[in-house]
């Protein structure tokens, strides 16, 4: 690594703070003492990817091995990457300043399938030729995790193997594997095969894809022997069992999530028919409440933060979350530590701590019904009310609030214009409850409603994969009768309402159920100049079409019509634990307006209690 040139580059950039490395906590090893270098990356800003609990996880788990030295790379910046490129500077890890491609391994966690172009932004800046099948021995193992690899296919020619699941069950495997295969002087096919054989770890090179003239999938076969029908995700089943990050990296930048990330439990009860999350990470599994007041105490000591995040799906659903909150607002009133509890459902609970942890300044809260009808929320299995979301309402209204914000989907399969027009009449009857409930000499104000809506996209292992979507026109549509229905409220001086971008929401549905023929449009894509395209100000929706255009791909056939229930999807080769059968049960209760019980109500049979843990033998010895 050229260091003078890298000074020079880092006087020139935004925040250089980004690219320094050597923050608290960060881990530095002497490479000639290890065995296996590893590079763990988040494709988007540094002040996203340091706010990734997932990251923080595998780095500690990683660096625990004394033959594994894991370091970091995120995403440069624009302004960097403009940089690099002019002065033929090579993408670097953080902790020693190695040129990525030298790493033994490069993993990249995939959150959201909007960072697609940025994966293949850290490959070509480190150097590594962006298609797996067309690497060498001296470039570095190239694993994908995370969310998107439920559907790992638009993105699989870019991998040498994705790991399906979570990090702590099998990472230990493969590095013991690759530190084998290579002192028996094995090449890289030969470990990918080795590989491929360890449960949870998908070689794309090793699968072949027939396809119909119609366009869908005829078949999905495994081309090699090493490589099985079907790939098992991976869980931890025991919570307790798993080590966490007691001294988990504090960034010099302020980023997204500036606080300590307390993990109290994975999965979610729910059923909510649109949430991939809510699916893919059943069963429900709770960590050891003493485990976590132990957890808390060294991870503030740890890091000199002033505010603790519990992190689940639904923390109102942690069978332990009051005793838990009560501890925390006892044992650190002393030390100012504000609690974050986001997920929570809005009971009186709930208010009562919030009143305790934010006694000076009441902050909006948060109420996401989803759809703007009782019918709709029935089709989404929300498994609320509008009469709880008005008790909710009023009850923050009394206890000092006068800021809300909701959140809404539009686009939902069944959706009708009374249904659309339906998160008005919601958002107008919140600002009348607190006009009903607040006296005219307690208000502070008038109160703010904030309604939200973003456009449904359809994802892999959730009822409604088999869904329909809409043209970026009709999508503008439905938000334009929203917005004129909420000028028409008795209340409209107190609602404000905003909508995502659909150019964005069109392409994210390409992205989350297309197949390889879509790897072609993603590297068409960035080699127009296509990056960071989560990102508003960079997002450039001319350049994704003409990507479309140049590649004969059709956006309206992963978009634009409903999935027949025997079609065969490009994730059908993984075994997320969730049936096709229960989904396709979910589905079409869903068409029939019926509501499913929660896992803890109400065992629905829907796969995951294989897995031999979790809310499924709760109760059980």
């Amino acid at each position: 690594m050229d260091l003078e040139k890298l000074e020079r580059i880092l006087l020139q950039v935004q925040k250089p703070g980004r690219y320094i490395g050597g923050e608290l906590n960060s881990v530095v090893k002497d490479p000639s003492q290890v065995d296996i270098r590893f590079c763990m990356c988040f494709p988007d800003v540094y002040e996203i990817g340091m706010s990734h609990l997932g990251i923080q996880i595998l780095y500690d788990m990683f660096n625990r091995r004394e033959d594994t030295w894991c370091e970091r790379v995120y995403s440069p910046w624009t302004d960097m990457d403009e940089l690099m490129r002019k002065e033929g500077l090579p993408l670097f890890t953080l902790e020693s300043r190695t040129p990525v491609k030298e790493m033994d391994f490069l993993g990249i966690t995939i959150q959201y399938e909007m960072c697609y172009t940025n994966i293949l932004q850290i490959l070509d800046l480190s150097g590594i030729p962006l298609k797996a099948r067309e690497r060498g021995g001296d470039c570095p193992i190239v694993i994908g995790g995370g969310p998107c690899t439920y559907n790992p296919e638009p993105i699989a020619e870019f991998f040498d193997l994705f790991y399906i699941g979570e990090g702590e069950t099998q990472y230990d495997a493969l590095l013991d594997l690759y530190k084998e295969v290579r002192s028996s002087g094995g090449s890289r096919n030969a470990f990918l095969e080795r590989a491929a054989e360890i449960p949870g770890i998908y070689v794309p090179a090793f699968y072949d894809v027939e396809y119909r003239e119609d366009g869908t999938i005829r078949s999905m076969t495994p081309n090699n022997p090493h490589a099985p029908e079907k790939v098992v995700k991976q869980i931890v089943t025991d919570m307790t069992e798993v080590s966490y990050p007691e001294k988990p990296l504090v960034p010099f930048l302020k980023v997204t999530q500036d606080r300590v990330v307390l993990e109290i439990q994975r999965g979610c009860t729910r059923g909510c028919r649109f949430c991939q999350a809510g699916m893919v990470y059943r069963p429900a599994r709770e960590r050891d409440i003493e485990d976590l007041k132990e957890y808390a105490a060294k991870l503030l000591e740890n890091t000199g933060h002033d505010e603790i995040s519990l992190s689940s799906l639904s923390s109102s659903d942690y069978s332990h979350l009051k005793e838990l909150v009560y501890f925390l607002i006892d044992r650190f009133r002393c030390k100012d530590v504000n609690i974050s509890l986001p997920s929570l459902r809005i009971d009186a609970f709930s208010l009562d701590v919030m009143s305790r942890v934010q006694d000076v300044k009441k902050s909006s809260l948060t109420f996401a019904p989803e759809a703007g009808s009782q019918r709709m929320r029935d089709v989404i299995n929300k498994g609320l009310t509008e009469e709880d979301i008005l008790t909710g309402a009023a009850e923050a209204f009394k206890g000092g609030w006068n800021k809300v914000k909701l959140y809404f989907m539009l686009g939902l399969p069944t959706e009708t214009e009374e249904d659309i027009r339906g998160i008005a009449s919601l958002a107008n009857e919140v600002a009348k409850v607190y006009y009903d409930t607040v006296p005219k000499e307690k208000r502070q104000g008038r109160v703010q409603v904030n309604s939200s809506t973003s456009f449904f996209i359809p994802k892999p292992f959730t009822p409604f994969q088999w869904a329909s979507m809409f043209t970026r026109e009709e999508y503008l549509e439905k938000a334009h009768m929203v917005n004129d229905a909420m000028k028409s409220q008795l209340n409209h001086k107190s609602l404000r309402y905003n909508w995502h971008d659909a150019d964005t929401s069109v392409l994210e549905g390409v992205l989350a159920r297309g197949d390889r023929r879509v790897g072609a449009v993603i590297l068409e894509a960035y080699r127009r100049g296509c990056l960071y395209d989560s990102w508003s100000e960079c997002f450039d929706s001319r350049k994704w079409m003409e990507a479309f255009q140049s590649q004969g791909v059709d956006i309206g056939f992963y978009n634009l019509r409903e999935r027949s229930l025997d079609e065969i999807f490009p994730w059908d080769f993984i075994d997320a634990g969730v049936t096709k059968e229960f989904l396709k049960r979910e589905w079409e209760r869903a068409e029939k307006e019926t509501v499913t019980p929660n896992c803890r109500a109400q065992c629905q049979g829907c796969g995951a209690r294989k897995f031999g843990g979790g809310v499924c033998f709760e109760g059980q010895s």
